[in-house]
């Protein structure tokens, strides 16, 4: 008998592709999709079941359909069907407690992957140049959607104890690009000017979401060999990119605000539901954040194929031009960047932005530094 594999968040495009994708893999025998909203994308023949992971009905699901393999995506910052952000939290923490409930009573279960995401790191100052998985929070994570990820890994650690016997793997993706992936970050991406803070320029990392359903499907299976998939491991691609490169790249102008103004300006632009500016990503579009992927190299197996500027080119390509195009934009900072430096200095290229020696180790396959083209 094939493997019966049940997903959290079908009605999600991430959710609906991981669905559609693992369903062609040879070893599947089935796959049961369930979410509390009707999907408006196909699932090919999965078997969909509507059903709300926040209530005991999940594990009658569980046990009706001999579910060996749970991957549970249903963890995001983004609410689905109209719902508020008390609503994505219930889904998020007393949502995965129901699901590792259920998990727990049942004898079958023999792997559980989850979605996490490296905000569990928060952003602070003092952070160090990279994070790796046992690298403590040097500020955790106060509320929003790295609140939730904190509290649902306290969970699966939890789980892992009591169920030593089962697998558990925890991916913590960076943030997800690709031309299709709705996030907080993308809509402040879309803005047509992108308000900054005075004098920062963060470190980012992205992954594209083809990657993401690479390395979920890897996970899902038993591991190949000399590789292990169980334990937690960081997601991203190679690279960082700066938020000014970025906004370079997308051909938008930035509006650099003083720190204490950005909260009014986040505040502004989510009442006015434009974007959810949260205090999380103002920390993140702050202090940046860059994880070390040794692990996910070394231990699961799985290399991205995507870089972080390869990512970030591909959402760029589905979003359009911006106001300006980049390379006038680029071309136009380089300018006054060159004469506002001193003339010493002007040899150095402006777009260059030194990066903070590493406080952990990172391979060679796995470069931190930012990428630098002029854009």
């Amino acid at each position: 008998m094939g493997k019966v594999v049940l997903v959290t968040g079908a009605a999600r495009h991430l959710g609906g592709r991981f669905v559609r994708r693992i369903q062609r893999d040879p070893e599947v025998e089935r796959v049961i999709a369930v979410d509390a909203v009707d999907p408006a994308h196909q699932l090919g023949a999965a078997e969909f079941v509507r059903a709300d992971i926040r209530r005991p009905e999940i594990a009658k699901i569980l046990a009706e359909h001999d579910v060996d393999t749970v991957v549970h995506l249903d963890v995001t910052g983004t609410a689905l069907g109209g719902g508020g952000r008390t609503s994505v939290k219930e889904t998020n923490v007393i949502g995965t407690m129901q699901l590792l409930g259920a998990c727990q009573k049942s004898p079958r279960i023999s792997r559980l992957v989850i979605k996490s995401s490296t905000s569990v790191y928060g952003s602070a100052p003092r952070d160090p140049a990279v994070f790796t998985e046992t690298t403590p929070a040097k500020s955790l994570p106060s509320g929003g959607f790295a609140k939730d990820a904190v509290e649902v890994e306290g969970y699966v650690r939890g789980f892992a104890r009591r169920r030593p016997d089962v697998a558990v793997c925890v991916l913590r993706f960076a943030n997800i690009l690709g031309p299709r992936i709705d996030s907080p970050l993308t809509e402040y991406l879309a803005l047509p000017i992108l308000p900054t803070v005075l004098g920062y320029d963060p470190r980012l990392q992205f992954v594209h979401e083809d990657d993401v359903i690479d390395v979920l499907r890897m996970s899902a299976h038993e591991p190949r060999r000399a590789t292990l998939n169980s334990g937690t491991f960081n997601v991203a691609g190679d690279g960082v990119l700066l938020l000014s490169q970025c906004a370079r790249r997308l051909g938008r102008p930035t509006v650099p605000v003083l720190l204490p103004a950005v909260t009014w300006v986040g505040t502004a632009l989510r009442t006015v539901g434009i974007t959810d500016f949260a205090p999380e990503q103002i920390r993140l579009l702050t202090h940046g954040r860059v994880v070390s992927t040794v692990q996910t190299r070394e231990v699961l197996g799985f290399s991205p194929r995507y870089t972080t500027a390869e990512a970030f080119a591909d959402f760029v390509r589905g979003r359009g031009p911006g106001l300006l195009p980049p390379e006038m934009l680029a071309g136009a900072v380089d300018r006054i960047a060159g004469r506002l430096a001193p003339s010493g200095s002007r040899s150095r290229p402006a777009s260059t932005a030194p990066v903070a020696p590493s406080a952990s180790p990172v391979s060679a396959a796995s470069p931190v530094h930012p990428v630098h083209d002029g854009a």
